[in-house]
């Protein structure tokens, strides 16, 4: 016997809220001590990698959302592809910023590096953790699937109808 499930998988908003929030948080902590530890050119640098990074996460995971919701047979595919195109757009932007002729005294790579590693972590640990807590059904039974008992069949006879007849 199956029981129906009223409850609904949505919560209203997207559990990787947290992740950005978590990420978000990290970035402001870390221009304010780049900005008591080093300076003017280091809060560039945590600001700059940090923003980068969690820009480029968050539109991974916009493009990610809608296309699970439009074409969910795509969407495993389109996930990989958004990996890929994740890390590209970080590359040519640090290549831009390299071509650019920024130097040490504009933008400090280490605080750079730091925070586009930090958000990364937080990305991470937060799309982990809202993952393992999100409530999606692995399949749907429908309204008429609930499992009927085989004809002919009692509490102790274990034998139930298979659909070539065999038994």
């Amino acid at each position: 016997m199956t029981t129906e499930s009223t409850q609904d998988t949505r919560t209203g908003f997207s559990p990787l809220l947290g992740a950005l929030a978590a990420a978000a948080a990290a970035v402001l902590v870390l221009v304010v001590v780049a900005a008591v530890v080093d300076g003017r050119a280091a809060v560039v640098g945590a600001a700059g990698g940090g923003v980068l990074t969690l820009a480029v996460f968050a539109c991974g995971v916009a493009v990610v959302s809608v296309v699970a919701r439009m074409m969910p047979s795509a969407s495993l595919l389109v996930a990989l592809m958004t990996y890929a195109l994740q890390l590209l757009v970080l590359a040519l932007c640090v290549a831009a910023i390299e071509r650019a002729g920024v130097g040490p005294e504009d933008l400090s790579r280490g605080w750079f590096a730091t925070a586009v590693i930090v958000v990364t972590l937080l990305w991470v640990v937060g799309q982990l953790a809202a993952a393992t807590r999100q409530r999606i059904p692995v399949y749907d039974l429908g309204q008429d699937a609930a499992p009927q008992p085989a004809r002919g069949a009692t509490d102790s006879d274990d034998l139930v109808d298979h659909p070539g007849g065999e038994r």
